[in-house]
């Protein structure tokens, strides 16, 4: 038996584990120089938007890179109870895609 076996295993968890740190870390940089470059909207502009288009309260928001595209990721509690889901673009705060069971209900009418 190797009784070597469990450190490397450990020492190769940690290797893993420091490299997809570095991962969210500089992913974090490139969200925060488009930010600043005014290439994606604001965490604010989203959350107006969120409240203009539908009724209901954010309880996770999430900006992911989806091949080099910035994306804001919504779960918004809907007044029944059901959790809908929205996408953003971060370029314009444009609603790509609403689904989840309330998403319909949740929607505000539009307004002309």
């Amino acid at each position: 038996m190797d009784l070597h076996r469990p450190f490397r295993l450990l020492a190769v968890a940690v290797v893993l584990a420091c490299a997809a740190a570095a991962g969210a870390d500089d992913d974090h940089a490139r969200a925060r120089a488009a930010r600043e470059a005014g290439e994606i909207v604001s965490l604010q502009a989203i959350l107006d938007r969120v409240h203009a288009e539908f009724t209901g309260s954010p309880v996770e928001i999430e900006l992911d890179d989806d091949d080099g595209r910035f994306i804001y990721k919504v779960k918004l509690l809907a007044p029944g109870g059901a959790i809908v889901k929205l996408e953003y673009d971060a370029r314009d705060a444009r609603l790509l895609r609403a689904k989840g069971r309330g998403a319909d209900a949740a929607r505000r009418p539009r307004q002309e």
